[in-house]
């Protein structure tokens, strides 16, 4: 690809397809990224908003991805974001309009809560019914994070999103499928867009044009589906698959995710890191050899709970994400650790198929051809089982709710993916617990040339020799 020239003040230098759909959102205001997971539709929308000044800046977004968004803005540029919270609800506003913050980040269910004065009937309502608050006028800049979710034109969500938008002069929609079942999904998508009139002659042309064709006129509607990508291509969308752009990508790329773990979680999580951090002062005190090996086992312990409590806290979390990956209609490997997140996760997703230490070989060997087959979509591993030997490369993309406690049982549960066999970029995803041990984790297990442990086998034990330990105390007490 030539090189696509970008005067930018992003603080990261974006690939040149990165490049390119950071133009083509500059040029058209009012488009959707419609790139594979793992291409950077974040970054794409990020940098459009900070090349054109458009601050204030409303992101809309799913629940477990505000804190991520909030991160990468101000990983990507200067601008301070906000996740509306009740604390937030009546000053954000005014610490918008004075330029505190340039970014506000709400998900799709607190529409209402936050932008919406009232509604002017009882029952189901349109758009005319809606009282907005002024605050909305705030706002330059609209990004729509998996916009296929606001596909239903007479979904509540769906309405407030096309209200809010109304007028604004950057409106970016991200989805890797905005089309989920039927060209219909994308009405509502062109609406918010302002496109559906003015490029496409409105609802009913769409409808006559795209979506009323019989089962016996499938070149019909070839032909009229050729055109619709067509007009959407030239018009507001950009979309690139992860084959196309391969010769740029890594061999493997990490994100980082960070998700609240759920109130009650919460409660229980502070007050052991609490009581840890206390242990830990009386640890760091002792000068008696014997009394700390045997204090550094019990803490060790501590730490596995600590681990185990994050955990529980994201399963919610973790549910909104590999819904909204699977939407995309690729395939996923999720690694966790306890047996309690695993019959969570199958619960929330009974067509998974699993590898654990429970299931017998045979068990395990059926879960990985149903996957490797694309019957299944979602296979659940627990890091001990699933950590080495297995081949899993029908899918590049892998998501961990709990972590590896070593950087080589990291790469042994990425590599299921990232191996002979695999045509793609391999994308790793980490669900991070805010102000958990997760961070703690995260940084040490990266950190390859730092850590004292360098496991070759996946086992998923911590490891007990002092070098981690005080590495791992020190990060913990640091964080």
């Amino acid at each position: 690809m030539e090189k696509t020239t970008l005067r930018h003040n992003l603080k990261v230098e974006p690939y040149d397809y990165q490049r390119e759909g950071i133009l083509f959102g500059l040029r058209k205001k009012r488009f959707l990224i419609g790139d594979e997971p793992g291409l950077g539709k974040t970054l794409q929308s990020i940098g459009v908003v900070d090349c054109a000044h458009a601050y204030p800046c409303l992101v809309i977004c799913p629940s477990s991805l505000k804190i991520n968004w909030q991160r990468e803005f101000e990983k990507f540029t200067d601008a301070k974001a906000l996740v509306l919270d009740n604390a937030t609800r009546a000053t954000f506003p005014y610490l918008l309009s004075m330029g505190i913050y340039q970014v506000a980040i709400v998900n799709y269910e607190s529409l209402r809560k936050y932008f919406v004065w009232d509604i002017k009937c009882d029952g189901p309502f349109r758009l005319k019914d809606v009282v907005f608050s002024s605050c909305i006028s705030l706002f330059r800049s609209v990004i729509i994070d998996e916009s296929h979710r606001v596909k239903d034109p007479s979904a509540q969500q769906t309405i407030f999103t096309k209200g809010i938008t109304s007028g604004k002069e950057y409106i970016a929609l991200l989805s890797g499928t905005p089309v989920v079942n039927r060209p219909a999904d994308l009405i509502a998508q062109l609406s918010i867009m302002g496109r559906l009139a003015s490029d496409f002659g409105g609802r009913a042309k769409f409808c006559a044009d795209y979506c009323s064709f019989a089962k016996e006129q499938d070149d019909e509607q070839a032909e009229a589906l050729a055109r619709l990508s067509s007009m959407l291509y030239g018009n507001c969308m950009i979309r690139r698959e992860k084959k196309t752009v391969l010769t740029q990508l890594p061999d493997k790329t990490r994100t980082d995710l960070y998700v609240e773990l759920d109130p009650e979680s919460r409660k229980i999580y502070d007050t052991a890191a609490a009581d840890l951090r206390e242990y830990l002062s009386t640890y760091t005190a002792c000068t008696d050899a014997d009394i700390r090996r045997k204090m550094r086992m019990e803490a060790l312990v501590r730490f596995m709970t600590l681990r185990s409590l994050s955990a529980k806290g994201k399963v919610r979390q973790a549910v909104d994400f590999v819904s909204a990956f699977l939407a995309s209609g690729k395939p996923l490997i999720l690694f966790c650790s306890l047996h309690e997140i695993v019959d969570a996760l199958l619960q929330a997703f009974p067509e998974a198929v699993s590898v654990t230490g429970r299931d017998s070989s045979t068990a395990k060997q059926a879960a990985v051809d149903s996957f490797q087959s694309g019957h299944a979509r979602l296979i659940i591993c627990s890091i001990k089982a699933a950590g080495v030997g297995l081949t899993l490369t029908a899918s590049s993309d892998v998501a961990f709710v709990e972590f590896p406690w070593t950087y080589a049982d990291c790469c042994q549960c990425e590599d299921r993916a990232h191996r002979i066999g695999q045509k793609d970029n391999v994308t790793c995803y980490y669900l991070i617990g805010r102000n958990t041990i997760d961070r703690t984790l995260y940084s040490i297990i990266h950190r390859k040339k730092s850590i004292a442990n360098m496991i070759m086998a996946a086992s998923d034990d911590i490891p007990t020799d002092e070098m981690y330990f005080d590495e791992l105390v020190s990060s913990f007490l640091n964080a």
